[in-house]
């Protein structure tokens, strides 16, 4: 058992280490000469990078943007999805509305947005949220219409009201779609968040990588990557983490935990 518990981290890093010693073979090698700095130096800077105050800035002002949009989307979404459950009224209002802005992409408007709200946190947050309220809307919409309609049925049949049928029954049972939605919007809020800095001026890690771009500083460049990298898996193991401790008792994580 022991055995099987380590194995996948250990592959993991065994995965991370091979990566590495093809990108340093590769910078070192043929690419040699190219803008493409070896690995050992990208993560140097990196190191570096992580020593300086304005990098730890524009750090916060990034996790600012993906964390205030991501919270105002969950909000939204959830109200407005179960909403959309619950109500045919709502259904019919919103069908067309969210139909229209699915496809539509956060860059798609980000010009639009600069020009309303300027190069600035809310200018990002806003971004994040349009990219992730969608999803999540839609998912919690799923949830609520997926509820037993026998555990609803049982829960009239004992005198409950519509909002305790909600509160007991119906939100628990759409909990799983929900998590699964913020699990799998945190990641699209730190990349909104960075596309905000990078493409919109606004603050961030987004404009570092971009002030790095046009200075010609390949490793600091790369160096950037690197930690938007570490921070995006630091934020989806810390999502899945919240998913299962909020979920802890639905059958399907009781039955990963054995």
């Amino acid at each position: 058992m022991r055995n099987s518990t380590l194995l996948p981290p250990l592959v993991g890093a065994a995965g991370v280490l091979a990566a590495l010693g093809v990108w340093e073979w590769a910078a070192r090698g043929p690419l040699a000469g190219s803008p493409l700095p070896p690995a050992t130096t990208s993560i140097s800077e990196a190191v570096h990078l992580l020593t300086t105050a304005q990098t730890w800035t524009a750090l916060g002002d990034t996790l600012t943007m993906a964390i205030g949009g991501l919270a105002l989307a969950i909000v939204v979404g959830v109200v407005l999805g179960v909403a959309i459950g619950t109500s045919p009224l709502a259904l019919h209002a919103t069908r067309v509305p969210l139909e229209f802005l699915k496809p539509i992409p956060p860059i798609v408007i980000l010009p639009i947005v600069v020009l309303v709200l300027g190069p600035t946190w809310n200018m990002g947050i806003f971004l994040v949220f349009f990219g992730c309220f969608i999803a999540i809307a839609v998912q919690t919409s799923a949830g609520v219409f997926d509820t037993d309609p026998v555990a609803k049925a049982t829960g009239q049949s004992y005198g409950m009201g519509k909002g305790e049928i909600l509160g007991r029954i119906v939100l628990p049972s759409a909990l799983p779609y929900i998590g699964t939605a913020i699990r799998v919007s945190a990641p699209t809020a730190l990349v909104v968040a960075v596309v905000a800095g990078l493409l919109g001026g606004g603050p961030g890690l987004g404009q570092s990588l971009l002030l790095a771009q046009i200075s010609g500083n390949q490793a600091q460049l790369f160096a950037y990557v690197l930690i938007l990298g570490v921070l995006g898996l630091l934020i989806q193991g810390l999502t899945q983490w919240g998913e299962r401790r909020l979920l802890h008792w639905h059958p399907q994580y009781r039955k990963q935990a054995v």
